[in-house]
């Protein structure tokens, strides 16, 4: 099978990867000029599936169990097994009690236990709720082994222009907000982010601030950096983080360890992701042509269930099909 890919964000390169296990011969076509601008490139790297299920239906954690074990086959030493610390503040406690409430799969740490577990965080917060099971990779670090991976598996990398060529028995299109205009029921979530950059603060692990207006994850990064994520405002704009997103985002960040009061701010970001009415992804597939979209928030978590969808439905396995109708239809 020949099979073009469309996007090389992180829906195409799990596409792609697991359609060359299967022994497709894969090309990917790279949309945009520059693909350090596509939402992939500002995400998390959260592989939080039993966080998720604060907000999300179940399915999400379902299909997100394995995304830890996917990547870390597919890319050994990339990801991280630390699982996620969530705190509060003593104001928000409620906050906590709450996120407990709605998910599974924690262990309730009082302060001794997250000083042992965060030393840097000793004496901050009188308790936390660690997700033992989930884990985190560095988007960026990912991507760009997936790629090369993909190169030494015999994929080629192509411009825009490939995707005219008719010599492809198959195409899937991972294009993301580039289907909007065909594919109506798609809107854009804006998610903006910091990059900061201290030495004085040490985490082995994602930590997520609950608050009831503001809640934030603090992602540590190689190099002293952290990623400091939060936003998801109902917007299509790819427009520079604004003024009031940037305090928001700082104001958190210090409320998790003061120190980041005075970090560099090495960059800031947006991403505008996919997402369909539910904010479910959908695999979906009309004549040689298979789709996959509405990534929303959980692109890393939820990009290996739905690569390895399409691929079975791509070489004829119908059982995937159905699931994936009932699941995402």
């Amino acid at each position: 099978m020949k099979a073009l890919v469309k996007g090389a964000g992180v829906a195409g390169l799990t596409a792609a990867y697991e359609l060359a296990l299967r022994g497709a011969a894969v090309t990917v076509v790279e949309p945009r000029s520059d693909p350090t601008r596509a939402a992939s490139w500002f995400a998390g790297g959260m592989l939080a599936p039993d966080c998720e299920r604060e907000s999300a239906e179940p399915i999400v954690q379902e299909l997100g169990l394995g995304a830890a074990d996917w990547w870390d086959a597919a890319l050994p030493g990339h990801v991280a097994r630390a699982g996620t610390l969530v705190v509060a503040p003593a104001r928000d406690a409620a906050e906590l009690a709450r996120f407990a409430a709605r998910t599974s799969g924690f262990r309730t740490l009082g302060e001794a236990e997250i000083s042992e577990l965060e030393p840097d965080l000793a004496g901050r917060f009188r308790l936390a709720l660690h997700f033992v099971r989930e884990a985190h990779l560095d988007p960026r670090a990912a991507l760009t082994a997936l790629r090369g991976r993909l190169e030494a598996m015999g994929a080629s990398f192509v411009g825009a222009e490939a995707g005219q060529v008719s010599r492809f028995d198959l195409t899937v299109d991972c294009t993301g907000m580039a289907r909007a205009a065909s594919d109506p029921a798609l809107r854009g979530v804006r998610g903006e982010m910091l990059i900061l950059r201290t030495p004085e603060v040490t985490l082995s692990r994602p930590v997520r601030l609950l608050h009831p207006r503001f809640p934030l994850y603090v992602v540590p990064r190689p190099d002293h950096c952290f990623m400091v994520g939060a936003t998801m405002i109902e917007s299509e704009s790819a427009r520079p983080v604004t003024a009031r997103s940037m305090m928001e985002l700082l104001n958190a960040a210090y409320s998790v360890h003061p120190a980041f009061g005075e970090a560099e701010i090495v960059e800031t970001g947006v991403g505008v992701r996919p997402a369909y009415p539910d904010n479910l992804p959908r695999v979906t597939q009309s004549g040689a042509t298979i789709s996959i979209n509405g990534l929303y928030r959980h692109g890393f978590l939820l990009a290996p269930a739905m690569a390895q969808r399409a691929a079975q439905l791509a070489f004829g396995n119908s059982r995937t099909r159905e699931l994936a109708h009932e699941a995402h239809g």
